[in-house]
């Protein structure tokens, strides 16, 4: 009688497991969209937040509205969201991971080689809208200050150099 008892309740601890695994899942999901969806917030907030600077004067080293270069930009707007990234375009060139042209989406950063005596990243820009392969981003350059810029632009498609995705 006991093992007829016990042969009983087998299917009810199988069918129990099975159910906590479902659960399981739906957490890491659930876990896994939120994180995306709170990524892609961030995001937003740093674009939105790099645009407030246009029209800002270049300033060698600024990181205010009173004036700004192009890594200052980048810095400030990434570090209003609690991302620390370094304060110069060539070692920011090291953070996040290199992605293909192709895969380039809002909030990657673009680097460029301005310098052609010297094979070095001297500028960074944030990527702010990809339509058709257009690739847009915002940097602050010396003769203009804060300024939106296409890739296609013929300066900066032959001066770029990589996309990095820090978030």
């Amino acid at each position: 009688m006991k093992k007829l008892f016990l042969l009983a309740l087998l299917p009810l601890f199988i069918a129990s497991c099975g159910t906590s695994k479902t659960t399981s899942k739906t957490k890491v999901y659930k876990a896994e969209k939120i994180s995306k969806n709170s990524n892609k917030r961030k995001l937003e907030n740093i674009v939105d937040y790099a645009k407030s600077f246009k029209g800002t004067r270049y300033k060698f080293g600024g990181t205010t509205k009173s004036g700004m270069d192009c890594s200052g930009l980048v810095y400030t707007a990434f570090k209003k969201e609690s991302v620390l990234l370094p304060r110069v375009s060539r070692d920011m060139a090291t953070k996040g991971k290199r992605i293909k042209l192709s895969q380039t989406t809002v909030g990657d950063l673009v680097f460029f080689q301005t310098n052609k005596n010297r094979s070095v990243i001297n500028h960074v820009g944030l990527v702010v809208e990809t339509k058709g392969g257009n690739i847009k981003f915002i940097h602050s350059t010396t003769s203009s200050g804060v300024i939106i810029s296409s890739l296609e632009e013929r300066y900066w498609k032959s001066a770029f150099t990589e996309v990095r995705r820090v978030i």
